[in-house]
C-alpha cells in the first residue's frame, strides 16, 4: 500500500466527432472511482484545450487531477 499523501494523474478528453460533449467521459469517471476506491478524494483538477488534426479531429482536452489521500 502507497504511503503517498496525493496522487497526481491525467487523462485526455476528447470531444465527439458529431455533436458536442465529450466522447470518453467514462474514462474520467473511471478514473475518479479507481482513486476513490483507493482512499483518494479529488482535491484539484485542472483542464487545457487543444485542437486536434485530420479526419474526425476535435479538440481535446487534457484534465489533470490531484487527489489527496483521505485520513
Amino acid at each position: 500500500m502507497s504511503d503517498a499523501q496525493y496522487v497526481v494523474l491525467q487523462t485526455v478528453l476528447r470531444e465527439k466527432f458529431l455533436g458536442t460533449g465529450s466522447g470518453n467521459l467514462s474514462e474520467l469517471e473511471r478514473v475518479l472511482n479507481a482513486q476513490a476506491a483507493k482512499g483518494y478524494r479529488l482535491h484539484t483538477i485542472t483542464t487545457s484545450t487543444g485542437g486536434s488534426k485530420g479526419f474526425g479531429g476535435g479538440d481535446r482536452i487534457q484534465a489533470t487531477m490531484v487527489f489527496e489521500k483521505l485520513p
